[in-house]
């Protein structure tokens, strides 16, 4: 018998029960769903989410099979591992849905993300702006007199960070594609 007993009722959130349950962690997975391309298809995917109360992070759809009519639907979302499987097997309910791929689960995966973002400013603001864009391999694809439109590719980690240190220098918008990804090998 346990030296220690939890009263029943007892807030498993105390101070006294500091280890995680599994049901407590959260993650956040890459989702793909190929689906039929046809009208109403994302409409169905984004009302279980929304039906249910799930989040959704990051959402992009793109037709990957002109001659089949299929398209893929990469979400990224987070939940409790029982969330995440719930959202995987309500996912395969729907009719349209061809395959649900976790791939944060399925082994490595390349993820990747655009981000174009407006930074206003004068003098070393520019010059600095203009440095960071440099290390981080972003691209000018607009300038005016008082403003530069860069364009990054990246991980999301990489464009967070870039926003991250554009915003002092006079980040001004930020326009970002979402979360595109595959599975990495064969």
């Amino acid at each position: 018998m346990s030296a220690l007993k939890i009263k029943k009722g007892a807030n498993k959130h105390s101070a006294y029960n500091l280890r995680p349950t599994f049901s407590d962690v959260v993650e956040r997975h890459t989702l793909a769903v190929i689906v039929d391309n046809e009208p109403g298809v994302l409409a169905r995917v984004i009302g279980l989410f929304a039906g249910r109360g799930y989040n959704i992070d990051s959402l992009t759809v793109a037709e990957i099979d002109h001659l089949g009519h299929q398209s893929r639907i990469t979400i990224v979302t987070t939940g409790t591992p029982q969330v995440i499987e719930q959202i995987k097997a309500q996912l395969g309910r729907i009719v349209v849905v061809h395959e649900v791929h976790d791939l944060t689960v399925e082994g490595r995966s390349v993820e990747r993300e655009l981000a174009l973002l407006k930074v206003e400013g004068e003098g070393d603001k520019r010059v600095e702006a203009l440095r960071l864009a440099d290390i981080f391999r972003a691209n000018v694809v607009d300038s005016t007199l008082d403003s530069f439109v860069f364009e990054i590719t990246g991980t999301p980690e990489k464009v967070d960070a870039f926003a991250d240190l554009m915003r002092p220098l006079g980040l001004v918008d930020m326009a970002r594609t979402g979360v595109a990804a595959l599975p990495r090998g064969v």
